[in-house]
């Protein structure tokens, strides 16, 4: 019997009860929203798998408190059987999970997929070593500065209290003046209510999905990264499956990234058009603010290059040609 698939949506309210309504069998996480482009995909998957006679649930917006840093505990813990994590986040299993956030590094949608082509056989190799199954990939539209007040040239980062995402955005920002520090995107709402944040780095995308114009009216287009999540599955879940079912599933992961780096391309054009029907201010970097930025990320890159080691360095080497 096929099962319709349910997108879960988890507010704060229902965190607690969210764990007690997961049952045994296949439900793939994230921790954004349904309406974030990962989010997206974990929905598509769990269609994609169920049309082929895989019963999957989606659950979207953190449930029972997902994080992707703790993805592969997760995973190993039972919780779910495959989630969605944002890449970044899971530096501290393989300085490699930070290679797609490196900051000014990609610069359009076709850069983005010729670095993770370059990078899939570690991104494979480290998550089998660790029980996961690597199914598919994400792209995020490229990572801007959401702020209070608007964001232009260098002085206007001094003092700015910002969150991003993984520890190299955090030494870039620091470099640059800005006391930035790393935060969950389910952190992110109770931090601008409380009045701690100033700023957030993320894309459009996540903005959108999280509507941060509620506090942050203002977007700033400096297109620091093309960051990739990564979805993968339990490789004992995987296991569990008949041999049928289990290349049910890896066909819809294959179908799911398919269909996430063509959404890529005209999710761009809506993003902005979302943001200019919620008021937010768009605005351009001067040559100064592009020029610190630049500078300020030189030294996390010679760092992420060094605690990379030769297989890390070899990507990137290769990407630059």
């Amino acid at each position: 019997m096929t099962l319709p698939r349910r997108v879960i949506l988890a507010a704060p309210a229902l965190a607690i009860g969210a764990a007690a309504a997961q049952t045994p069998g296949w439900t793939v996480a994230t921790e954004y929203p349904a309406t974030s482009i990962p989010g997206e995909g974990v929905a598509h998957f769990a269609d994609a798998a169920t049309a082929r006679g895989v019963p999957v649930t989606a659950a979207a917006g953190a449930p029972d408190g997902f994080r992707s840093a703790a993805a592969l505990d997760v995973l190993a813990a039972g919780r779910f059987a495959a989630v969605d994590s944002f890449a970044g986040a899971m530096a501290a299993v393989d300085p490699v999970f930070l290679l797609s956030s490196l900051p000014f590094l990609t610069g359009s949608h076709a850069d983005a997929a010729r670095l993770r082509d370059l990078a899939r056989p570690r991104y494979v190799a480290t998550l089998e070593a660790r029980g996961a199954v690597l199914l598919w990939t994400t792209p995020w539209p490229p990572s801007g500065l959401w702020t209070n007040r608007p964001v232009g040239k260098p002085e206007d980062l001094r003092g700015l209290r910002v969150r991003t995402y993984d520890a190299t955005g955090t030494e870039v920002l620091r470099a640059a003046g800005a006391i930035a520090e790393v935060l969950s995107f389910a952190e992110v709402d109770a931090r601008l209510a409380a009045g701690t944040l100033d700023a957030v780095l993320s894309s459009g995308d996540g903005g959108a999905g999280r509507r941060l114009w509620r506090w942050l009216p203002h977007f700033t287009e400096v297109n620091y990264a093309w960051p990739l999540s990564l979805a993968f599955a339990s490789r004992s879940a995987l296991a569990a499956l008949a041999p049928a079912q289990q290349q049910a599933v890896r066909a819809a992961g294959a179908e799911t990234e398919a269909r996430q780096w063509q959404a890529i391309e005209g999710r761009l054009a809506a993003n902005r058009r979302v943001m200019r029907e919620n008021q937010v201010a768009i605005h351009e970097p001067d040559a100064a603010l592009r020029a610190a930025l630049r500078g300020a990320a030189a030294g996390a890159i010679t760092a992420w290059e060094a605690r990379a080691g030769e297989a890390g360095r070899a990507i990137l080497s290769a990407y630059r040609g």
